[in-house]
């Protein structure tokens, strides 16, 4: 930390804090937020890849592909803005904005897997040969094809396909839905193709699926595979432009593979399903066109395309057919083990709520922080500002996506954002009461007061005879001074809050990810404000006249009255240790007791399912009525399907993991009841991502602990890091024990308040122990219980200012962050109420009785030993005479 106050040191800090404030107005007056699907609407899907049939691993490079294909198709369908990513080895990101509906946003990217073409070897029965069709579910509908044909492109057509159906237009939800739904009327309506033989050699089908009219065709092996397509365009006839079509080129030596299947084809008479060529997509025949009567036996279609007719295509179905086609095949088979939806309505709810709660919460603030400090406090509440500036403008410059934990970390970091700057102006009172000491002592002594001259020569070096005037206190000496002694507690803080954030960041997933992003970027900010910008502004202020005249305006000349009276009369809080661990010991046994005796309430994160929050527009329902209503559901787990009371009520619904059909028979009996529901948010985990989930977080709760334990028993000693564990787990055995007892749920939003709770409660010991080994190394004939007594209590007002400012923060999140952030902020207000009192009655008694087994020198022996080093250094290099033998 530097202690330089020269003018050119000053004007650096200045300018440096100016060009970083400018940075970052144009950062976020230039770049719109990226805001996280729960926030902006939409669907978020998470799919994993699995090892293919014929043994592809499901690698990241094989997962990469399958995310190019993936984006190719969902680009096709015209949804605005789609984002997708791979998540580690095997996981795929899918971001929807602007799709409400779950079972449409399934439909885009569950479609997309496997496509194939194949040779149809006959008519079977179903249960036949080969592969069979799958079970009628989401995305069984295949479409019309009783009248498809294959031809060969007219030159009109060409082989791009000519005229397209949307081109790239942006489709309306209702379209999209009406085009992923289905493909063609009614399947009973069409032409029905006739019975046909069957296979000469059973042996030789791979599989046997449905066409659209129910007729179970019996294919052959897989004659060209899905990534040989290089294109597949919607168009009308070029005759008549009445007819649409879906125009197919092929690329390599698809183009070969398409004559050689369309000829063997041909052999076969008309009407004869031989003559049909079928293309395949997830196990289910989407197109079985009949190749056209044109086409020579064994000569096949020439130059690599096509075009596929039918008098039931329909703009909208042709195009889906050939958005489906030119996906190609992927590399991996894919399912979908996360989905999420989010309506527009609840994120804009959100951000307003956060934005009044961060308004509200940096007034008041920084009304508090000034009633405290006086003038330096208004200071630092102005850097506050700008410390929200640039955290924005950094989130938004280094685009990270701002989601509702994201939004409760940046609040929460307004708040935690004080702290720096609370540590430095008590460590500055300290200072400035030791001049004021030192002055008066002096003055008693008979010197006389030094001029303004003689003081500014004196902080220099050099007044001679300096001994012989008193030296007023200094404020801008006293500041500097009161920064490089709190500089070890501040860099200690922050390092323990980025560990947490870090935890949050690798073992997080999805939105509880963006807290912690949030949450690293404010500490490091929060750091910068009030270190540089806070700096800035006090060292001008504290340099006018006025100010120097009446130092009380400061409110750095004098000891807060708490700390004075606390100082004062010394109480021996360290006396009742013994009591305190026992009250410890029992709230620990109670905790544990809690999910012995009452059910957890893990969140759907942590256990698979699907969790619907619905807003009753019609007349209102209460939540035994709505559970009535779902039980008398028929599907598996109606019975025991979790319904609470959300919000204002509105009514959230838990469920195990039930079909698209099933949750939308919920929100139609509700619907029904009430006289009108809206689905405002829908979230589906499978098993297998919640017991990942679960796994992850009890990794995070453990690697937090091991390396607050590590990084304190390195800065300090192996005591104060054993003792500061154990005191964290006791605050987190007591968060999470009270969430079981009064039955809140324990999901991902829990976690990033647990691990937060956790960065910030270690805040408080590590002032605590920054005091203690301060304390020791210049007190060496008091016990260790009386200076750690006595550092409890120079630190308890520091504290206690901190937490006001966290809490103020959180009470306002509590009140106007609505349903989503109020448990989340109420396990932080208790996590860091209790934070408080671990650090005091349980971090520092397991500290003093550690102290026994201890044998690291203590503090001021090793500072003893370091200025016996330099003396012995010192005098090395006067005795060495720089001769050169």
């Amino acid at each position: 930390m530097s202690s330089q106050t020269g003018a050119g040191a000053r004007w650096t800090r200045a300018l440096i804090s100016l060009l970083v404030i400018l940075v970052a107005f144009g950062a976020a007056w230039f770049i719109p937020p990226r805001l996280g699907l729960d926030l902006s609407g939409g669907t978020q899907i998470v799919l994993e890849t699995q090892d293919g049939a014929d043994g592809t691993p499901a690698d990241s490079d094989n997962t990469d592909q399958v995310v190019e294909v993936l984006r190719q198709r969902i680009d096709r369908l015209g949804v605005a803005e789609a984002t997708m990513s791979r998540s580690g080895e095997n996981r795929i990101i899918v971001e929807l904005p602007g799709v409400q509906d779950p079972a449409e946003a399934a439909q885009i990217v569950g479609r997309t897997a496997q496509l194939s073409f194949h040779p149809v070897l006959g008519v079977g029965e179903q249960g036949g040969q080969g592969v069979q069709a799958p079970p009628t579910g989401d995305f069984a509908n295949a479409p019309d094809n009783a009248a498809d044909e294959a031809r060969a492109p007219s030159d009109a057509e060409g082989g791009e396909g000519g005229e397209g159906a949307g081109g790239g237009e942006e489709m309306t939800p209702e379209q999209l839905e009406e085009l992923m739904g289905s493909m063609g009327g009614d399947p009973t309506g069409g032409q029905q193709p006739p019975a046909g033989p069957s296979a000469e050699n059973p042996e030789d089908v791979a599989m046997t699926l449905p066409d659209a009219d129910g007729t179970y065709l019996q294919l052959g092996e897989t004659a060209i595979r899905g990534d040989r397509v290089s294109s597949a365009d919607a168009a009308l006839d070029s005759v008549n432009r009445t007819q649409w079509t879906v125009n197919v080129n092929f690329r390599g030596e698809g183009r070969d593979q398409w004559a050689q299947l369309t000829g063997a084809a041909a052999c076969y008479e008309q009407g004869d399903p031989r003559r049909r060529v079928a293309i395949v997509l997830d196990d289910q025949i989407i197109s079985a066109p009949e190749v056209n009567p044109e086409i020579g036996c064994e000569v096949g279609m020439p130059g690599g395309s096509t075009s596929i007719t039918s008098p039931t295509f329909t703009s909208e179905t042709a195009d889906e057919l050939a958005v489906l086609i030119e996906g190609g095949s992927l590399p991996l088979p894919v399912t979908e083990v996360q989905r999420q939806t989010v309506g527009p309505t609840l994120g804009a709810a959100a951000i307003e709520a956060s934005a009044i709660a961060a308004l509200l919460g940096i007034a008041f603030t920084a009304l508090y922080i000034t009633l405290v400090y006086r003038l330096v406090g208004f200071l630092a509440s102005v850097a506050l500002a700008f410390y929200t500036l640039i955290a924005y403008g950094a989130l938004v410059a280094l685009g990270a996506t701002l989601t509702l934990p994201g939004l409760a970390g940046f609040v929460l970091a307004i708040g935690m954002a004080i702290d720096a700057n609370v540590l430095i102006f008590e460590r500055a009172r300290e200072e400035y009461q030791r001049q004021q000491k030192v002055y008066e002592s002096n003055k008693s002594a008979g010197m006389r007061d030094a001029t303004d001259d003689e003081a500014a020569k004196a902080e220099s070096g050099a007044l001679a005879r300096r001994r012989r005037r008193a030296i007023p206190p200094n404020l801008e000496k006293a500041f500097v001074e009161g920064s490089r002694k709190a500089w070890s507690a501040v860099l200690d803080t922050n390092v323990t809050t980025l560990i947490a954030a870090a935890l949050l960041f690798f073992f997080a997933s999805g939105t509880v990810q963006g807290f912690g992003v949030t949450l690293s970027i404010g500490t490091i900010v929060s750091m910068f404000s009030a270190l540089v910008i806070a700096r800035v502004f006090v060292e001008w202020a504290v340099r006018r006249a006025v100010v120097r005249k009446h130092p009380a305006v400061t409110g750095l000349n004098q000891i807060g009255p708490i700390r004075t009276w606390l100082v004062e009369k010394n109480p021996d809080l360290m006396k009742h240790r013994g009591k305190a661990l026992v009250v410890a010991a029992l709230i620990v046994a109670a905790a544990i007791a809690a999910p012995l005796i009452r059910d957890t309430n893990l969140g759907v994160e942590f256990t698979g399912g699907r969790v619907m929050e619905y807003e009753v527009t019609g007349d209102p329902i209460s939540v035994d009525e709505a559970r009535g209503i779902i039980s008398g559901l028929n599907f598996p787990g109606s019975d025991t399907a979790v319904v609470q009371e959300s919000g204002d009520s509105d009514i959230a619904v838990r469920t195990g993991d039930i079909s698209d059909p099933e949750a939308e028979s919920i929100t139609d009996a509700l619907s029904e009841a009430t006289g009108g529901v809206e689905r405002v948010s829908d979230e589906l985990i499978g098993p297998s991502m919640g017991d990942e989930l679960r796994n992850r977080a009890l990794i995070a709760l453990g690697a937090a602990l091991a390396l607050q334990m590590i990084y304190l028993a390195w800065r300090f000693r192996w005591s104060f890091g054993v003792s500061t564990m154990l005191s964290l787990a006791f605050n987190m055995l007591l968060v999470v024990g009270l969430f079981i007892w009064l039955g809140k749920p324990i999901d991902g939003v829990f976690l990033a308040s647990i691990l937060s709770v956790i960065g910030f409660t270690v805040n408080d010991t590590v002032v605590v122990f920054d005091r203690v080994r301060d304390e020791w190394a210049r007190d060496e004939k008091s016990s260790f219980k009386e200076i750690a007594n006595r550092a409890v209590l120079n630190t308890l007002p520091r504290t206690v200012n901190t937490t006001v400012g966290a809490w103020i923060i959180l009470g306002f999140l509590v009140f106007l962050g609505g349903s989503s952030l109020q448990d989340f902020s109420i396990a932080m207000l208790v996590g860091l109420t209790t934070g408080v009192v671990s650090t005091v009655f349980v971090a520092v008694p397991l500290a003093i009785w550690l102290q026994k087994w201890d044998r690291t020198a203590p503090p001021h022996v090793i500072k003893d030993r370091k200025a016996k080093q330099k003396v012995a250094a010192k005098a090395a290099r006067e005795a060495d005479d720089g001769a050169v033998v």
